[in-house]
């Protein structure tokens, strides 16, 4: 029956052939077309089509073509005809592809680029300890110090655990350091004060230190710094006396009226008077040290009274 209007125009396809060099020994051979399967291909050797398959002749894959024997050059020959074959790939239009094209939970970690995540694509109050590696703080090596320029990141509760940063300046004004060296002892036996001179008073019974800092009676503090110190002293009297007085001595001297304190006793007063004292003083760290000495001028020689409640020395290093 003749075609009504225009006549279909004829038009065939050849099916291309590559013609493979043998090479000795070697099982594995190059297609110049990429390929599904061995399904794609008909390979003939020495003018026999061979059998496709895992465990039969040939396997194909992209364009790699691997026998399951190795031939002999210039005795064998090869070639293979291409039965199906890629002509092109077609990429999808840009923003042609929606969340419905895409499978749930398949998006992998190896799609998404390195740093991309912002945080503004993550919800707020979305991450839990869960995700957090409590490594990553607990691992970190101890600070023992703080630099000018360093950042410290605070958890405000007042604006709902907003994390916030302080600068070196906000956060230590004020704040830290510690009260040492500092020391404590009192009496472990009685001291002879001379009438009429100064002796120095014997703190024998040693009950804190935590620098070594304090032997013989003296304190030698080796960190610089200014320190606080109180003493007390307890004295056996029941006599006349115009002057009794403890006093700090400086580096073997006198320190001065600052620290004494002066009293008139007569016969009708208890024997047992205590005297406390307290000083602030600043100290070089190389060698200033300090002794408790007592004055007085009764016409004889006076004890101290051996108790560790009224006898005793101590001091400390103020936070500067």
């Amino acid at each position: 029956m003749a075609y009504l209007g225009n006549v279909p125009a004829r038009s065939f396809i050849s099916f291309e052939r590559q013609v493979f060099t043998i090479v000795n020994s070697q099982t594995a051979y190059t297609l110049s077309h990429s390929v599904t399967n061995e399904n794609d291909i008909r390979l003939v050797v020495n003018n026999v089509v061979q059998e496709p398959g895992s465990g039969k002749a040939y396997t194909a894959t992209g364009t790699t073509l691997t026998l399951s024997a190795a031939l002999t050059n210039g005795t064998d020959e090869m070639y293979c005809v291409f039965l199906g074959r890629a002509v092109g790939t077609v990429n999808a239009p840009a923003g042609s592809v929606g969340t419905s094209q895409l499978i749930d939970l398949n998006v992998t970690t190896g799609k998404i680029a390195a740093d991309a995540i912002t945080n503004a694509k993550i919800a707020d109050d979305a991450i839990s300890d869960e995700q957090l590696d409590p490594t990553v703080i607990t691992g970190q090596t101890a600070e023992t110090s703080i630099a000018t320029d360093d950042l410290i990141l605070l958890s405000d509760t007042s604006a709902s655990g907003a994390l916030k940063k302080m600068t070196r300046a906000n956060f230590v004004s004020g704040v830290g350091g510690t009260n040492t060296p500092y020391f404590f002892a009192n009496s472990g036996s009685v001291t002879s004060i001379a009438n009429n001179a100064y002796t120095k008073v014997a703190f024998t019974n040693e009950v804190l230190d935590t620098a070594n800092n304090f032997a013989s009676s003296r304190f030698t503090p080796t960190t610089a710094g200014k320190y606080i110190l109180h003493y007390s002293v307890g004295v056996n009297f029941g006599y006349d006396a115009s002057a009794v007085y403890p006093i700090l001595f400086i580096n073997g001297s006198e320190n001065g009226s600052a620290t004494r304190i002066r009293k008139f006793h007569n016969g009708s007063e208890a024997a047992i008077q205590t005297y406390h004292t307290t000083a602030i003083v600043s100290a070089n760290g190389t060698g200033d040290y300090y002794e408790i000495y007592f004055y007085q001028n009764s016409g004889s020689a006076r004890d101290t009274y051996n108790s560790t409640n009224d006898t005793f020395f101590f001091g400390y290093k103020i936070i500067e």
